[in-house]
Order: structure tokens, then sequence, then C-alpha cells
């Protein structure tokens, strides 16, 4: 787990490394006027590796995700709740 936790974090870093080097064009997403909408589905646009490299690298983190979230629902805990735990003898004092 503590290795799936390393990568997330490098898998994050990197994430926010492409998006950040993505420079915006038209506000993004052609939001905000003056751009051209269409220009975003252009092969040109969508063959761009910044594009694709966000892309795969969403998708490892999404993946990442969901297998800690898998592997942490397996773990048996040693520790238990103090709800779950049982209840200590409560001593009267007559």
């Amino acid at each position: 787990m503590n290795l799936l936790l390393i990568i997330h974090i490098f898998i994050t870093l990197a994430l926010i490394g492409v998006i950040l080097l993505q420079r915006a064009e038209s506000g993004g997403l052609g939001l905000g006027g003056g751009g051209n909408s269409a220009s975003l589905f252009t092969a040109r646009g969508s063959a761009n590796l910044l594009t694709r490299a966000t892309a795969v690298l969403a998708t490892i983190f999404i993946g990442n995700c969901l297998l800690m979230t898998i592997i942490a629902s397996h773990q048996t805990h040693r520790e238990n709740s103090l709800i779950e735990g049982p209840a200590a003898p409560i001593a009267s004092q007559h």
C-alpha cells in the first residue's frame, strides 16, 4: 500500500506539471468569447502531446485510486473502533 501511495504522489505531481505546461487558448475551451470552439476538436488539437499525456496520466491516476481503494477495503485491521470494541465493565462504587 505504501508503494502505491508513493506512485500516486508521483502521478499527481506529473499530472499537475503537465496541466500547468499547457497554454490556455481563448480562456480555456472557448469560454469567454473570442475563440472558435470548433478548433478544440481538430486533429491538430487532439494530437497534442500534452493533451495525450494529460489523458494518460489522468487514467493512471484514477486507476491507481481504484486499486488503492480495493486494497484498503480488503485489508484486515487489528484495531477496532471504540464503537465496535467490547464494552469494559463498569465497577459500581456502593
